[in-house]
C-alpha cells in the first residue's frame, strides 16, 4: 500500500472551510499528526496543489472531533491551523468559524445524537479549553443546512447556527488584559493586549498611517505594514506570557478605526501574516470587547450602546459581523460574561482523503 486513507467530512464553517475528522482516525503524537495534516492539506505550495487545501489560511484549517469525557461537554474539538506555504502546523489557537460546523459534523459522524428539531451541542475547544454551546437546526432529527440566514463573505443563505461562547475572557492567558495594562507601547505603537476567545494585539489603524477601510488586497500588498506589525506582535506575545511567538499564529493582530454609528466600529484582522478576508469568530469577540472596555486603544472610537447585552457591529473587508456581548461594569472594570454570534455551515463533501504511506501508515 503506497497511500493511507483517512475518512473525512469537508465542511464550510462560517467563512472558513476544511476537513473535519474523527480524532481516533489520526496519530496521537503531535509531531506525526502535524506531518499528516501538512500532507493532507498540501502545505508547502501556494496553491496546495498536492492536497485539499485552498491556498489561503481560511481554507487550510482542520477540525478533529471526539466524544468528550468532560462532565459539561458533549464534543471535544481539537483545531489545527496549517500554513499554506511554510510547512508549519499551529495547535495553539482555536477557530470560531470552523467551530460553526463542529456541531453539524459531530451529528453527521454519529458522535452525538440529534435531540428533536433543535439540538444543543456543548463543545469544548481542546486548544484553549473554551466552552461553547452550539444550537443546530435538526428538524425530524436530521441536520438542516437550508435556511434564510446570510453572512457577509459567504454567498447565498443557509440555516442559522447559534454560538454562545462561555467564560472566554482570559481563556488562553488567564486574564482579560494579560499584560496587566489596558495599553502598552511596542516600537512606538500603542496597543491593547487582550484575551477574549483569542489572545490579540490590537492597535489603531491611524497609528500605522492607515484609514482602517483598506481592502484585503491593499493591506496584503502593503509589506511595510507587515514588517512594522510583526515585531510588535512578537513583543506583545512575550509580554502576554505566551513565550516566543515567532512561529505561532497567536497572538493575532487587529486594527480598529472609528465608525459614526452607535455600536459600530471598523475592524481589520490578520492571521497574522496576511489579512483575513472577513473576520474570525474568535477575533470578533476580542475586538468587540476591546471596543467596549474603558482605557483601551479603542476608548472614544465608538459610541457604546446602552443595552445589555450589547450588539456590536464590526465592519470588515467584505461587510459586517454582529457580536452580542454580555458584560457589566464594576467601577471602571469591564467584566466579560459571554459572547454570542449567528453563523452558518454547510456539508460540502464526504469520503476519504489520502496521504503517502511513507508519512504515516497507521
Amino acid at each position: 500500500m503506497t497511500q493511507t486513507s483517512i475518512p473525512f467530512l469537508f465542511m464550510r464553517g462560517g467563512s472558513s472551510r476544511g476537513p473535519y475528522m474523527n480524532r481516533a482516525d489520526l496519530p496521537e503524537d503531535l509531531s506525526q499528526l502535524g506531518d499528516v495534516l501538512m500532507a493532507l492539506v498540501g502545505s508547502g505550495h501556494p496553491l496546495n496543489i498536492d492536497g485539499i487545501g485552498g491556498g489561503n489560511a481560511v481554507t487550510t484549517k482542520v477540525a478533529m472531533l471526539s466524544r468528550s469525557d468532560d462532565d459539561w461537554a458533549d464534543i471535544d474539538y481539537f483545531f489545527a491551523q496549517v500554513s499554506v506555504e511554510d510547512r508549519l502546523v499551529d495547535f495553539k489557537p482555536t477557530c470560531g468559524n470552523i467551530m460553526t460546523a463542529v456541531g453539524p459534523a459531530a451529528l453527521e459522524m454519529g458522535l452525538i445524537e440529534p435531540k428533536g428539531d433543535i439540538t444543543d451541542v456543548n463543545i469544548r475547544a481542546v486548544n484553549t479549553d473554551a466552552r461553547v454551546v452550539a444550537r443546530i437546526q435538526t428538524p425530524h432529527n436530521i441536520v438542516c443546512y437550508d435556511g434564510d440566514v446570510a453572512i457577509d463573505g459567504v454567498p447565498g443563505t443557509a440555516a442559522p447556527v447559534e454560538l454562545n461562547f462561555m467564560d472566554v475572557a482570559g481563556s488562553k492567558t488567564g486574564a482579560l488584559l494579560p499584560t496587566g495594562s489596558a495599553r502598552d507601547i511596542f516600537d512606538g505603537i500603542e496597543v491593547t493586549c487582550m484575551d477574549v476567545a483569542m489572545p490579540m494585539c490590537i492597535a489603531r489603524a491611524s497609528d500605522f498611517g492607515l484609514t482602517g477601510h483598506e481592502t484585503r488586497e491593499e493591506l496584503d500588498a502593503n509589506r511595510d505594514f507587515f514588517a512594522h506589525m510583526e515585531p510588535i506582535r512578537i513583543q506583545a506575545g512575550e509580554k502576554m506570557g505566551m513565550g516566543d511567538c515567532t512561529s505561532s499564529v497567536t497572538p493575532k493582530f487587529g486594527l480598529l478605526a472609528p465608525h459614526p454609528e452607535t455600536g459600530h466600529i471598523v475592524t481589520r484582522y490578520f492571521m497574522p501574516w496576511d489579512t483575513h478576508p472577513t473576520m474570525a469568530v474568535t477575533g470578533s469577540q476580542c475586538l468587540a470587547s476591546c471596543a467596549l472596555t474603558p482605557g483601551t486603544i479603542a476608548d472614544g472610537m465608538m459610541t457604546i450602546p446602552v443595552e445589555r447585552p450589547a450588539r456590536i457591529t464590526l465592519h470588515h473587508p467584505m461587510g459586517e459581523m454582529d457580536v452580542i456581548v454580555d458584560f457589566e461594569m464594576q467601577g471602571d472594570s469591564f467584566i466579560h460574561k459571554s459572547a454570542g454570534l449567528i453563523r452558518t455551515a454547510r456539508k460540502l463533501a464526504a469520503g476519504e482523503a489520502f496521504i503517502p504511506a511513507s508519512i504515516w501508515s497507521r
